[in-house]
């Protein structure tokens, strides 16, 4: 159960990464309109606010895998909740599909940590 907790922690914070890089690098880039469906007059005039959020996914996923690497559960379930809180923020303000795509991995990964958390404990 630890495992499986580890690795969905661990696609959580790669999928932040793919965000940050894809926010932060290719959000004005053929490859980054395609994937977002944008104009490249869009992407343009929204690049720098794309650039500032990628740096959040980033910092995200800097804290998840500081969780992988300490045996503090307590750091996982403060990232893999915030990860929940920005999906779901994400999926009312800008697309509904970021419910599934970020909210929806860290939720089992957050389920999975605190399971193993108890199990240990008990």
């Amino acid at each position: 159960m630890k495992t499986l907790a580890n690795v969905m922690t661990a696609f959580v914070a790669l999928s932040h990464i793919g965000f940050m890089v894809l926010e932060m690098f290719f959000w004005n880039h053929p490859t980054g309109r395609k994937i977002f469906g944008m104009t490249e007059e869009f992407s343009a005039a929204s690049a720098p606010l794309a650039a500032n959020q990628g740096l959040y996914n980033g910092f995200l996923a800097a804290g998840l895998i500081w969780g992988l690497g300490s045996k503090r559960t307590d750091i996982k379930i403060f990232f893999l909740t915030c990860v929940i809180c920005a999906g779901v923020f994400g999926s009312i303000t800008a697309k509904s599909s970021i419910l599934y795509t970020q909210a929806l991995p860290a939720l089992i990964a957050l389920g999975l940590v605190w399971l193993t958390a108890r199990k240990s404990n008990s």
